[in-house]
């Protein structure tokens, strides 16, 4: 069977670890490569779209030499043969030469979605000519040839299990390909949006059925707390689907949140690595989790909380539907619901509708709001609370104003929203007491 591997941006990010992939990939065995574009790349490309977007020619096309500028010095130190540099000065002479040649076009979201797939492509193909200088062996496979999403941006596991398949009986046990980048329903180059390269390897696993899906990243595997703010943070040798989809959409930046679900559908295990220390085990996610205990603390940021009081509330039957009618209409997901007799309070992370959403919610009664909120999400198994580990989690934050909580909703988290300003504060109490 063939394992899918996904190597992040800070994983191609210099010619030297794009060069030491290949004794991590181990191509013995069938194995199928997902990279990301090269380690800011994707950022700088946002800027260009958004000086396009401006009317900006002459910035977009100087941030685009800029751009091909890095790419020169980063090809010089990662081909050794004429051959290889000039494979690599083709690709970027083509891949460059497409986004110049936009600044003569009109430009619309179409262009937009091109200019973003630039940085996979160009990653993957200066990888698959390294291998080739190098004398191994690989196919390079495009991404744009088999992933697809629908009308609802759903990916289409089904389409891509067709399309795929019969591109993987080549004579290799190596093949690369694109992550985030996409074909929508129409047929244009399209992205499962940023972090979408997990996605992509977890689809393709599903797709496949694969033996496992291999996330690395510069991390040593999903923390029990942020290592950037709490000291002494160890990683998780054992994750179930649900308590990793938990942590990911929670604010554990390793995984993208919806990563998990095709693999947990299909029942694909996934392991998250570390290229900076490859013999780490890392996290293993599957179905499996070890019971009675608390695996982890994650936090996320931008949290805004409305609260709707109503007379009109009490006994009445359809007032939350009317309410979640609003927030679906305005495409806008709610994290966090708690409810009261005349009141409810939610939380939401995109507020770019907000004002429009505040309008229509006025009409059913006051409505106040809450920003620079965290959601504080502590994982693990939470069933019938045998434990006791909720009345620990409120214990450690006793002395912390907590806005709002969520628990039952599921046994594996208890969420908690608190001003970010005290967000430091609650993740290291809650790691003193629950882990300490």
């Amino acid at each position: 069977m063939m394992k899918v591997l996904k190597f992040g941006g800070t994983s191609v990010g210099s010619p030297e670890r794009m060069k030491k992939l290949l004794a991590i990939i181990c191509p013995e065995t069938p194995r199928l490569v997902v990279l990301s574009a090269v380690s800011g790349t994707t950022n700088k490309l946002v800027e260009i779209v958004s000086f396009f977007e401006a009317g900006d020619k002459n910035n977009a096309v100087t941030a685009i030499e800029k751009l091909r500028a890095e790419y020169n010095q980063f090809i010089a130190k990662l081909f050794a043969t004429e051959q290889g540099l000039n494979n690599g000065k083709n690709t970027l002479d083509y891949h460059f030469g497409l986004l110049e040649s936009i600044a003569n076009d009109l430009f619309t979201a179409t262009e937009e979605k091109i200019i973003l797939a630039q940085g996979e492509l160009i990653s993957t193909t200066l990888f698959h000519y390294y291998l080739k200088e190098i004398g191994v062996h690989s196919v390079l496979l495009p991404a744009l040839d088999f992933m697809k999403v629908d009308e609802d941006h759903e990916p289409m596991v089904d389409f891509i299990t067709e399309h795929i398949t019969p591109l993987l009986t080549q004579e290799t046990n190596l093949y690369i390909t694109q992550g985030y980048i996409c074909r929508n329903a129409y047929g244009q180059i399209d992205n499962l949006r940023r972090g979408g390269s997990d996605y992509t390897a977890s689809l393709i696993g599903a797709a496949i059925r694969s033996e496992e899906v291999q996330i690395w990243t510069d991390i040593d595997g999903m923390h029990n707390n942020d290592p950037r703010i709490v000291k002494g943070t160890k990683p998780i040798a054992n994750l179930s689907f649900d308590e990793a989809a938990e942590l990911a959409y929670f604010g554990a930046k390793i995984l993208h949140p919806q990563s998990v679900f095709p693999a947990q559908k299909y029942k694909i295990p996934v392991r998250l690595l570390n290229t900076m220390e490859p013999e780490a085990p890392g996290t293993l996610i599957s179905a499996f989790s070890e019971p009675g205990k608390i695996k982890s603390i994650a936090a996320k940021d931008g949290i805004t909380a409305i609260k709707i009081q109503s007379s009109r509330m009490l006994l009445a039957y359809g007032f939350l539907r009317r309410v979640f009618e609003i927030f679906e209409r305005f495409k806008t997901p709610i994290d966090m619901i708690t409810t009261s007799e005349v009141a409810v309070s939610l939380t939401i992370d995109d507020t770019r509708n907000l004002d429009d959403i505040l309008k229509e919610l006025d009409k059913f009664g006051t409505v106040e709001l809450d920003k620079d909120q965290t959601i504080i999400c502590v994982v693990g198994d939470f069933g019938a609370d045998k434990h006791g580990y909720a009345a620990r989690v409120f214990e450690a934050l006793k002395h912390i104003p907590i806005r709002m909580i969520s628990y039952g909703g599921s046994n594996y988290n208890v969420s908690l929203l608190v001003k970010t300003a005290d967000k430091t504060e609650a993740l290291r109490s809650l790691h003193n007491r629950l882990f300490e």
